[in-house]
C-alpha cells in the first residue's frame, strides 16, 4: 500500500467518529419530526372532536351550511370580515387597517372607470368597513333637488327575519354620515346605528363605516350608485349586489365569538390553531404572538456558526412549497383539502421569513354525524426540535474534537516515523558521492512498498545509470583521442609538407586535399556527437500518419542494394500490407542506422537479411547480419547512449549513438528495439517493433 493510501486510511478512521454521530443525530431528528407529526395530528383530532356535532359554532345561520351537491354556489359574492383586536377609529382615513389586505369587486363594464376596494373586520359585535371608491367625478346629495338621495351613495342590503332590508348612505358634503332606510324620508332608530365618515381623496372618496352585526342577519350586500354629473346622465352600480336583485343578499362570513371561545383553550404558545368551514373560509385563528419568538430564541442561543454547520451537514431536504396564507379570507393547502375530503393529513412547508426553517401543518375533519362541516388546522414550526438537535450537535462537536486531537497525536507519531525514513534516505544520498566526485557503492534499496521505498529504489537505479555514464565518459576520452588523432596528424603533416615543399602546384594540391579530408573527418565527429540531441528536438515536431511498411521497405531495400555492394542483401517480406501510425522519414532513418551497423560488423560478401513480419498486434522490422556475437552483458545496453563495441580503426565516425537513435525513434512510435544473438551463433539480429494501426485492426476484425 502506498503512502497516500496509508494517510487516507488513517484519516478515514478519524472521520468515522463524527460521521457516526451525525447519523445518530439525523435519526434523532427524524424521530422528533415523526413525533411532532403524531402530536399535531392527535391535537387536531381532539379539537375536531370538541367541535363535532355542533354545526352552529361554525354556521350561526344554518342556512349557510352548503349542500353537498353545490357547496360553492354564490360563494364568490360572499363578503369576509377578519376579526381584529385593536380598536379602529372611524374617521375615513383608513388608520388601523394595515394588517388587512384590500379586496375588490369586479366590474363587468370594461369601459367604466368606477372601482371599489374594501377591507372588512369584526370587533366586539361590530362590523367595520373601509371602502376606497375610485370616481373621477363625485356627485354629492343635493337637498334642494329632492329629499331622497340624488348623488353618489352606498346601499347596504341585510337580511332580518327572512326579509331583506336596505340602508342608504349619502351626504351633501364630506364628513360624518349616518344611514337611512331605503325609500324612507326619515331615518329610523335602527338605521342611525350605522355610522361612518365620508372623506374625499384624489381618486374619489373613502367611506369608513361601523355596522352592528345584529343588523346584518349574517348576510350583507353592498353596492355603490355612481351618478353622472350631467342631469339625466348614466347611472353606474358596482358591488356584490345589484338594485334589481330580489334574492337574499350574499353571506357575511366572520368568526363567531362562540367558536373562538370554544377553541381558545386548545391554543398553545408555539402552535397556531385555525378552523375553516367546508368551503375553506377561515372562521377562527388562534395565533399566539410568541409562536415564532419563543422557539427562535432557543435556537438563537446556539452559536451561529454551529447552527450554520449543523444546517449544512444534517438538514433534510426542504419542502418545495411555502406555507399558504389566507387569500380573501380563504385558507388553502393540501392537508386542508384532504381534511375536507375526510382524511387526517399533514404537510411540511417552508417559512419564507426564516431561511432553512420549516413548519408542519396538520388537519383533521370536523364531523356532524356523517357529514363533514369543516376542518381543524394546527401549525407548528420546526424550531422546537431544531433547538434540541442543535444542542446535541454541539455535544457531538465537542467529543469529535477530542477524538480528532487524539488522532492528530497518532498521525504526528506516524509522521515522525516517515520523517526519520526520509532523513535516512537523504543521508544515504549525501554519502554516496565521494570527495573526488566519484560515486560509491552500497546505496540502500528499501523493501517498503510505499512512495519512500520506491524513491530509494529509483535513486539506486539512477546511481547505477550514472556510474555507467561515468564509465563511458572515462572511455570517451580514449575514443575521441583515437578518432581525432588521425585527422589531426593528417592536417599537421600536410601543413608541414606545404611549408617544406618547393615543388609545383600539383603537390601542393595533394597536401591541401589531405588537410581538407582531415577537416571533414573532424566535422563528421562533431556532427555525430550532436546528431542525437538534434533528433530528440526534431522528433517531437513530426506528426505520425497511416504508413504502409511493405512498399516503404521495398523501396528502401533497392537503395540499400546499391549502397552495400560488398554485402549479400536479402528481403524477406510475406505480408501484402502492414499499416502503422508512423513518420516514414524516421523509420527510414532507423533502418539506415541498423543497416550501417550490420554492414560494419559483417564480413565482405556477408549476408544481411531485411525482414518484415507480423507478431500479434506488432509489426517487427529486423536486420540480421553474419558476424561476431554480442557479449551477454551488453545485449540490454546496446541501445543506450554512447555505447559502442568498435575498437579498431575505421574511416567512419562511431561514438555509440546510432543504436541510441534507433531506440528514440522506437519510443516515439510506441514501439521497442532489441538486439539478440542468432541461435546458431552465426550473427546478430536487431529488431524494431511497431504497433499495428487501429484502422488495419478494425479491417481485420471485419
Amino acid at each position: 500500500m502506498n503512502l497516500r493510501r496509508q494517510l487516507l486510511v488513517a484519516s478515514l478512521l478519524l472521520l468515522t467518529l463524527p460521521w457516526a454521530g451525525c447519523q445518530f443525530i439525523r435519526e434523532m431528528e427524524g424521530a422528533l419530526r415523526q413525533g411532532q407529526e403524531q402530536s399535531l395530528q392527535a391535537t387536531t383530532l381532539a379539537v375536531a372532536a370538541a367541535l363535532a356535532n355542533k354545526p352552529t359554532l361554525l354556521y350561526p345561520n344554518l342556512q349557510r351550511l352548503p349542500e353537498e351537491a353545490s357547496p360553492n354556489k354564490g360563494d364568490h359574492r360572499s363578503l369576509y370580515a377578519s376579526p381584529v383586536e385593536q380598536e379602529i377609529i372611524i374617521d375615513g382615513y383608513g388608520d388601523g387597517w394595515d394588517e388587512l389586505d384590500f379586496q375588490s369587486f369586479e366590474s363587468y363594464n370594461t369601459d367604466s372607470e368606477l372601482a371599489i376596494k374594501y377591507k372588512a373586520a369584526t370587533r366586539q359585535g361590530k362590523l367595520l368597513l373601509f371602502l376606497q371608491i375610485q370616481d373621477k367625478d363625485v356627485v354629492f346629495h343635493n337637498p334642494a333637488l329632492s329629499r331622497e338621495p340624488n348623488g353618489d351613495r352606498l346601499v347596504l342590503r341585510t337580511w332580518l327575519d327572512n326579509h331583506r332590508q336596505e340602508y342608504v348612505i349619502a351626504t351633501a358634503a364630506p364628513g360624518r354620515v349616518t344611514a337611512r332606510y331605503g325609500n324612507r324620508i326619515y331615518n329610523s332608530g335602527s338605521a342611525r346605528r350605522i355610522r361612518g365618515q365620508w372623506q374625499d381623496t384624489e381618486q374619489g372618496y373613502n367611506l369608513e363605516l361601523e355596522v352592528p352585526l345584529s343588523l346584518t342577519g349574517g348576510r350583507l350586500g353592498l353596492y355603490i350608485i355612481n351618478v353622472g354629473s350631467r342631469p339625466g346622465g348614466e347611472v353606474e352600480t358596482l358591488g356584490n349586489a345589484t338594485p334589481l336583485d330580489m334574492a337574499a343578499p350574499p353571506w357575511l362570513i366572520y368568526s363567531p365569538q362562540a367558536l373562538q371561545n370554544t377553541v381558545a383553550p386548545f391554543g398553545q404558545r408555539d402552535r397556531r390553531l385555525q378552523v375553516v368551514d367546508k368551503t375553506h373560509w377561515l372562521l377562527a385563528d388562534i395565533d399566539p404572538t410568541e409562536m415564532h419568538s419563543s422557539a427562535t430564541d432557543k435556537t438563537e442561543k446556539t452559536f451561529w456558526l454551529l447552527r450554520l454547520l449543523y444546517r449544512s451537514i444534517l438538514s433534510h431536504e426542504l419542502p418545495q412549497s411555502s406555507i399558504p396564507l389566507p387569500q380573501a379570507g380563504k385558507l388553502d393547502g393540501m392537508e386542508i383539502s384532504a381534511a375536507i375530503a375526510g382524511a387526517t393529513n399533514n404537510t411540511w412547508y417552508q417559512i419564507p421569513e426564516y431561511s432553512g426553517r420549516t413548519m408542519l401543518s396538520a388537519a383533521s375533519p370536523i364531523m356532524d354525524g356523517k357529514d363533514i362541516i369543516g376542518a381543524v388546522i394546527i401549525r407548528q414550526s420546526s424550531d422546537e426540535y431544531l433547538s434540541l438537535t442543535d444542542r446535541a450537535f454541539s455535544s457531538l462537536l465537542g467529543y469529535s474534537l477530542l477524538a480528532l486531537c487524539v488522532g492528530v497525536f497518532g498521525l504526528l507519531a506516524f509522521a515522525s516515523i516517515l520523517s526519520w525514513r526520509i532523513r535516512k534516505l537523504s543521508q544515504a544520498a549525501g554519502n554516496i558521492v565521494r570527495d573526488d566526485g566519484s560515486l560509491g557503492h552500497g546505496f540502500p534499496r528499501s523493501k517498503a512498498r510505499d512512495e519512500i521505498g520506491e524513491l530509494s529504489r529509483r535513486y539506486a537505479d539512477m546511481l547505477d545509470k550514472l556510474r555507467e555514464y561515468n564509465d563511458y565518459l572515462r572511455s570517451l576520452s580514449r575514443k575521441l583521442s583515437h578518432e581525432l588523432r588521425t585527422p589531426i596528424a593528417v592536417i599537421q603533416t600536410s601543413l608541414e609538407n606545404l611549408e617544406l615543399e618547393d615543388g609545383g602546384i600539383d603537390s601542393s594540391n595533394t597536401y591541401l586535399m589531405r588537410a581538407r579530408a582531415g577537416l571533414d573527418r573532424l566535422n563528421n565527429i562533431l556532427t555525430a556527437m550532436s546528431e542525437a540531441n538534434r533528433l530528440e528536438e526534431s522528433i517531437q515536431n513530426n506528426e505520425p500518419t497511416e504508413t504502409d511498411l511493405v512498399p516503404l521497405l521495398q523501396e528502401i531495400f533497392a537503395v540499400y542494394r546499391e549502397l552495400y555492394t560488398q554485402r549479400e542483401l536479402t528481403l524477406d517480406c510475406q505480408l501484402e500490407q502492414a499499416i502503422t501510425s508512423a513518420v516514414p522519414e524516421l523509420i527510414v532513418q532507423a533502418l539506415d542506422k541498423l543497416m550501417d551497423n550490420a554492414a560494419s560488423f559483417s564480413p565482405d560478401q556477408g549476408r544481411i537479411v531485411l525482414k518484415l513480419r507480423q507478431c500479434g498486434e506488432q509489426f517487427e522490422l529486423s536486420v540480421t547480419n553474419e558476424g561476431p556475437s554480442l557479449p551477454q552483458e551488453l545485449q540490454n545496453k546496446l541501445f543506450d547512449s554512447m555505447v559502442s563495441l568498435r575498437e579498431g580503426a575505421s574511416e567512419n565516425v562511431h561514438l555509440g549513438l546510432g543504436l541510441y537513435i534507433v531506440r528514440l525513434i522506437a519510443d516515439f512510435h510506441g514501439g521497442s528495439a532489441r538486439a539478440e544473438n542468432l541461435s546458431d551463433g552465426s550473427g546478430v539480429a536487431f529488431t524494431l517493433s511497431l504497433p499495428r494501426s487501429a484502422t488495419q485492426t478494425n479491417r481485420a476484425g471485419d
